[in-house]
């Protein structure tokens, strides 16, 4: 008989790296269970849980969510998928974080999207949305027909205050910062795969071939014995 394996994977890339694109192509293509810490956050804070109430708090404070609460949040949503094989999108941020993991999972690999912060600010600081129905519109490859207008209602377009050059160069730099020491732990670890592009379309074929040839090995998608 022969056994197959879970396959864990982790998926790291700052904001407007097209993290979120490439995540939903691997869950469909390889039928792993996507878990994502932010939407387990919001859940919980919506929900008002004990630890949902206690992130809120210190959002609403400006302090940052102690590693031991996110963490214990994050395992205790992995038990619930625990006899699947998943990947993992924005957990761990710190060391400490990801050391936590370690200790209840073994990781198979950490795929992570290096794209130039230029490029990432081109993208970000060229969306402009319409607040009423929710319509984007990006500058570069989807402007309005009237520079700053909505192409239906004729009303005025705005930038979202974190879509702003000074905000996103500021949230690309306390990225860096704060996962660099992340995917040193993972590089030591020899599970580290990093991808750099300028274009997700293009980055994708390399991250498919690579997963191909992880998930080829005896793992097993979800729910597939």
């Amino acid at each position: 008989m022969v056994v197959r394996l879970l396959f864990r994977a982790l998926i790291m890339g700052p904001p407007g790296s097209g993290k979120g694109t490439v995540s939903d192509r691997i869950t469909k293509s390889f039928g792993l269970m996507h878990l994502s810490s932010g939407d387990v956050l919001r859940h919980n804070i919506k929900a008002k849980t004990e630890i949902g109430l206690l992130v809120k708090s210190c959002i609403d404070q400006g302090r940052l969510v102690p590693d031991d609460v996110i963490s214990r949040l994050v395992l205790q949503e992995l038990k619930s998928i625990e006899k699947s094989s998943w990947l993992l999108d924005g957990f761990p941020r710190t060391v400490t974080q990801a050391e936590s993991l370690g200790k209840a999972y073994h990781i198979d690999t950490v795929v992570n999207l290096n794209v130039p912060f230029e490029i990432i600010k081109d993208r970000l600081t060229s969306r402009w949305i319409h607040p009423s129905s929710g319509r984007v519109y990006n500058t570069n490859f989807n402007p309005p027909k009237i520079p700053g207008l909505d192409d239906i209602t004729g009303e005025p377009l705005i930038q979202r205050n974190d879509d702003t050059p000074e905000t996103v160069t500021k949230r690309l730099e306390a990225y860096e910062m704060q996962t660099q020491p992340v995917l040193d732990y993972y590089r030591q670890k020899g599970v580290l795969e990093t991808f750099t592009g300028t274009e997700t379309n293009k980055i994708w074929p390399l991250v498919h071939a690579f997963m191909s040839g992880k998930l080829s090995g005896g793992h097993k998608a979800a729910g597939k014995a």
